[in-house]
């Protein structure tokens, strides 16, 4: 019960942090590598060997209008096939590279599963290195970081009360955190706003999703700002950031490290008399320690100020919070979307896999051997496992090879989001599907979708979407990428196709 209720807090706060201004709905960044040349539209191509389709059952406006009426521009390619048999139904560009977008996410699921397994958990420790006698360590307390993406403010607030149970009031030595689980990367992707609270930084000890709430109020002639590590039960001033409202006309916000401190500027003009978002932070080992050290003052605990420590960590455990399994933390990341965990899960991957990884680059690379040796992909090309950096390719050809190679009843539908109410029927006539259970991706002008589509007489196809106009993407300036102009119509429009596409194939291929 109680892992349950950590998870219903996280979730309320994921769904917060994507919520709003927290995390605008199309904040997203473009891809700076030239458009795939297109090629006539097709489907002849076989699956895995699979026998060649049967003739369509019954009459569905044909793809190409469907595209056609999407107005979408740029390259659309998809692929569907028969889930059980492989046998490819229809197929349009399916061999072009194309963003993924954050598709990429079902790919980095299944290798977390293959390399750390289901069970594998990030866990949090708190260490001494002495013994307490009195209240007092002899020795220092450290904070040790297991890669854990989904660790919250709650999550720390147990952890303090907890060590209070223990007996600890006071240290003797120094408090230390200890951050070397993961590779410390400054963000995830460069091309992207710096406010972008889905581009934070990575590390071995990560906390709210890397992220940090801002909240301002006009108060008389200035503004009033707080900053803080909210969570569902506790809410931390931060000391380790801060923002200031400045006059100016752009950009809009400015970052700056300064005297170990994140300082964030916003130009006034651009707020509304009150209101909130989250910021990404940079340095998120030592935002972690310091929020933990003002939630172990909070139960009469006090700590130095906080230093960081390499090396190897020996001493007895005092607390320690295991994390979540792999399997639930998976299931999140691909509801919400979470980059972070994406990142941390490819990470820890990759190293149990090969040993330790110098960045987000060699670990891609090592995902994408992996996804061509162990799933059959032709030609993947990964610059990390979230799909927010614009540099990766996967063809619809190869995301149905990962579908069918996981199986219609395999791990990725059961982690996978239900998308729509099954139903029998449409209002215009054409069959639906009674389940969609997929994974989305969206980047500024590229939408991706692929899962399984169950229809009513029981068949189960698998399927791939993906639609692009990356010369369009490529064009926007910094300032346009976080609310792109045209980019909302241009995202509805092809999730509308995503959808009469998958009514097409549920009307002409039901058995």
């Amino acid at each position: 019960m109680e892992d349950r209720t950590r998870a219903i807090g996280r979730r309320a706060l994921l769904a917060g942090m994507l919520a709003g201004v927290a995390a605008p709905a199309l904040a997203r960044a473009p891809a700076t590598s030239p458009r795939p040349r297109p090629r006539p539209a097709g489907g002849g191509a076989v699956v895995a060997g699979a026998p060649p389709a049967a003739a369509p059952a019954t009459a569905a406006p044909p793809a190409a209008a469907l595209v056609e009426a999407a107005r979408l521009g740029g390259t659309v390619s998809f692929a569907v096939a028969d889930a059980a048999t492989g046998t490819l139904l229809e197929a349009r560009d399916e061999t072009l590279p194309m963003p993924p977008a954050s598709v990429l996410k079902a790919i980095t699921a299944l290798y977390g599963l293959d390399r750390l397994g289901a069970g594998h958990r990030f866990p949090t420790r708190l260490v001494a290195t002495g013994p307490i006698a009195g209240g007092r360590l002899e020795g220092d307390l450290v904070l040790v970081g297991g890669g854990d993406p989904e660790l919250s403010t709650d999550d720390l607030g147990e952890m303090a009360a907890a060590l209070r149970a223990r007996g600890l009031r006071t240290l003797a030595g120094r408090f230390l955190y200890h951050a070397e689980a993961l590779p410390a990367i400054d963000r995830i992707d460069p091309d992207q706003p710096v406010q972008a609270g889905y581009n934070p930084a990575i590390s071995g000890l990560n906390l709210n999703f890397n992220r940090v709430h801002v909240e301002w109020r006009r108060a008389g002639s200035g503004w009033e700002v707080a900053v803080d590590a909210r969570g569902e039960r506790f809410r931390p001033a931060v000391g380790t950031a801060e923002m200031r409202v400045v006059s100016r006309a752009a950009p809009v916000f400015a970052y700056a490290e300064e005297g170990g401190r994140e300082r964030w500027t916003v130009a006034a003009g651009a707020l509304d008399a009150h209101g909130s978002r989250w910021l990404p932070v940079r340095r998120p080992a030592l935002y972690a320690a310091e929020v933990f050290r003002t939630l172990a003052r909070a139960q009469g605990i006090s700590l130095p100020a906080a230093a960081r420590t390499r090396g190897a960590v020996r001493g007895p455990v005092l607390v320690e919070r295991p994390g979540d399994a792999l399997a639930s933390v998976l299931r999140d990341m691909l509801r919400y979307s979470t980059n972070l965990t994406a990142e941390s899960v490819g990470l820890a991957a990759s190293a149990a896999a090969g040993g330790p990884v110098t960045g987000l680059a060699d670990s891609a690379a090592r995902m994408a051997g992996w996804a061509q040796s162990g799933l059959g992909l032709l030609a993947p090309r990964l610059v990390d496992h979230s799909g927010l950096g614009g540099g990766s390719r996967i063809s619809a050809a190869d995301m149905l090879r990962v579908l069918l190679r996981a199986g219609p009843g395999g791990p990725l539908r059961g982690l996978m989001r239900r998308l729509e109410p099954g139903n029998g029927g449409g209002g215009d006539g054409r069959a639906r599907p009674l389940e969609v259970v997929a994974k989305t991706g969206t980047l500024n002008f590229v939408s991706g979708l692929a899962g399984y589509a169950r229809l009513a007489g029981g068949r189960d196809l698998a399927f791939a979407i993906f639609a692009a106009d990356v010369a369009r993407r490529d064009r926007l300036a910094m300032a346009e990428r976080e609310r792109p102009p045209g980019g909302a119509a241009w995202t509805a429009r092809a999730r509308t196709l995503q959808q009469d596409l998958i009514a097409r194939w549920a009307a002409v291929h039901p058995a």
